[in-house]
Formats: C-alpha cells, structure tokens, sequence
C-alpha cells in the first residue's frame, strides 16, 4: 500500500506539472494574442536598431566614441539627411500623388474602352463592377488613410505618429546598450545553455543585419531601375511609381504585383502596347534582382523557402493585417534561424548548411563506422 501511495503521489505530481505547463502555454498564447500589436512595434524597433547599430560601428570604426554617443551622432544624421530628401522630393511627390489620383480613373475607361471591342473582354467586363463605380472607387482612394490603417495596427489607443517616435526612442536604447538587452535575454535560461542562447541570438542578429543590408539595397535598386525604365518608356509620374516600386520591395512576392498595377494602368492610357512593355520591364527588372541582389542576400543569411514565405506571408497578413505582411519575411528569418540552431543541430544532432559553404567541406572525413 505504501507503494502505490507514492506511485499515486508521483502521478498527481506529473498531471499538476502537465497541467501547469499547459496553461502557462495558453497563457503566454493569450498574452501574445492581445499584445501582437506591442510585439510587433518591439520587433520593428529591434530591425531598426540593428540599421543604427551598423551604421554606428561604421562611424566609430576607431572606437573613438562611446557606444550611445555614436548611435546618437547616426541617429541625427539619418534625420536629417531624411528630412533633406523629404524636403527636396515632397513638392514632386505631392503633385504626381495628386494627378495619379486623377489619372488612375482614366486608365480604366481606356481598359474598358479596349475591352469593349472583344468577346471575350466584354465577357470579362461582364464579370466586373459597373465602370462608373470602379472609377468612382479608385478616385476615393487615400493613401494617407491607408497609411493610417497599417498604423493603426500597431495600437489602438495611440496614433501612428506617436508610436513611430516611440520606435525609435526603443531603437536608440537598443543599439545604445546591445549588450544590456541580450545579456538579460541569455540570463533567461539555464546557466549551461546561456553560452548557446548567446551564441544564437548573436546569430540572429546577424542574419536580421545582413538582411536588412541586403533589402536596403534591393530596394534602391528596384526603385532607381524602375523609375528610369519608366522614364525612358515615357511613362508620366514615372518618380512617383519608382518610390512606390522600391518601397513596395520590402515586400517579397507580393510588393513587385501591387507596384506595377498603378504603373500598367497608367501605360494603358497611352497604348496596350506600352502597357505591355511596362510589364516586361517590371518582370525585368524582378529578374535582374533575384538573380543578383537576392542571392548576395542569401550567402550570409538563413535561406528562406519561397513557398513556406508567401504561406508565412498571408498567414500573418491574414490574422494580424498589413503590417504583419510586411515584417513576415523578417519574421521567419528569426524563426528559421532557431530552428536550424536549436533544433536541427542541437535536439537532432544535424549539421545545417548554409549557401557559401559546399557540402564538402561540412562532411565528416572519417570513414564510415564498420
């Protein structure tokens, strides 16, 4: 009897520790549920402070200013360099804005009027709302409410100004005191695995690092070749659909598609032909980066499936909103790097490869066991 006492003791013991591990998962998954909005204002100010970070190790090469004086002094340059351009390209932006307002409606009386002499594309333009509320739609579109809207998700009790200014004010704590945040971070877990929880984060921030370098430059990149491409096809509003090209490129798969929407209608007004030609330059100029940008991204950083990105894409577009489709692929960057390292190589013992380092060099050498 004593026996199974003790077997029922250790039993009630096992249920009350599942139990608890349970509702301490719920919990947590409650938490995250009503605070994604935080979570995601801490994650864009982390992607932030690693840019201000980098940039300040540029500047203080030397180790001649203290960390927080050097993501000071990078800080106040990146604003008013910003405000610089701001101040330069807002009264351009501002009347191209204006007239694609206008000319949006036009395109698609040309699209309608074009349609109209087929079948087949009266037999779509069946399918379709009538063309005098299409227009009456696209003329009521707002930029600056949208822009609102994607705000809007990152609080619902502060507008979107203010939590841009709270961004960055955890963005300069960040990358003022790194070491303050990710040593309480390893501190978290046990004194034998901090040495690897280190070693991990130190991992991710690398991986966030390079990509963000490289999405910097996939973005200038798509936006200067889209806006001279633009240009020379005599495409109006050519600068304006550049800014919106390169903006809209942070967004993997999906980005490319809504930027060349306004720019094809637009070419529609002149020809179909044009059209046409703004297509080929946008699949070009898509092509050109996936083939020269995407993979300098991919040889220091985590490669992330395409597939499994545009799933992870409209999961978090779908649950969360706009903001959760922009910052989705930095997102699994972070859940793919702790997969590799906590998972693959230390739970299964595997070894992870990565895209600059060839399968040869990774294997073992010994000879197989007998």
């Amino acid at each position: 009897m004593p026996a199974t006492g003790s077997e029922n003791t250790k039993f009630v013991v096992k249920v009350l520790i599942a139990v608890s591990i349970v509702v301490f998962v719920l919990l947590i998954g409650l938490l995250a549920y009503f605070t994604i909005d935080v979570i995601l204002l801490v994650f864009a100010a982390i992607l932030m402070a690693i840019v201000l970070r980098g940039l300040a190790d540029l500047v203080n090469t030397g180790g001649w200013l203290s960390e927080g004086l050097s993501v000071f002094l990078v800080s106040s340059i990146v604003i008013v360099v910003l405000a610089g351009a701001v101040s330069l390209l807002a009264p351009d932006i501002v009347d191209q804005y204006r007239n694609l307002r206008t000319e949006l409606p036009k395109s698609w009386l040309k699209i309608d009027e074009y349609l109209n002499q087929f079948r087949w594309g009266r037999a779509i333009l069946e399918q379709l709302p009538d063309s005098t509320e299409i227009n009456r739609r696209i003329g009521e579109v707002d930029f600056s409410n949208l822009l609102s809207r994607v705000g809007g998700y990152l609080s619902s009790t502060v507008g979107a100004i203010g939590n841009f200014f709270i961004m960055i004010l955890l963005a300069i704590y960040l990358a003022s005191e790194p070491r303050l945040h990710t040593d309480g971070m390893t501190k978290l877990f046990p004194i034998g695995l901090r040495p690897r929880a280190s070693e991990i984060i130190g991992e991710i921030g690398t991986t966030l690092r390079w990509w963000l370098i490289g999405k910097t430059i996939s973005m200038l990149f798509i936006g200067l070749l889209t806006w001279v491409g633009l240009t020379i096809l005599g495409v109006p509003l050519a600068l304006m659909l550049g800014l919106i090209a390169g903006l809209l490129s942070f967004i993997p798969n999906f980005g490319p598609i809504l930027s060349a929407i306004p720019a094809i209608l637009l070419a529609f007004i002149d020809s179909p032909i044009k059209a046409l030609y703004v297509l080929i330059l946008f699949i070009v100029v898509q092509l050109i980066e996936s083939n020269l940008v995407t993979p300098y991204i991919e040889r220091r950083t985590v490669e992330l499936p395409p597939a499994l990105t545009v799933v992870f894409q409209i999961v978090l577009g779908v649950t969360i909103g706009g903001l959760g489709l922009v910052l989705a692929t930095p997102i699994l960057a972070v859940v793919m790097v702790i997969a590799q390292k906590a998972y693959i190589e230390d739970v299964l013992g595997d070894t992870v490869l990565t895209a600059d380092v060839p399968e040869s060099e990774t294997a073992d050498d010994s000879p197989p066991p007998a």
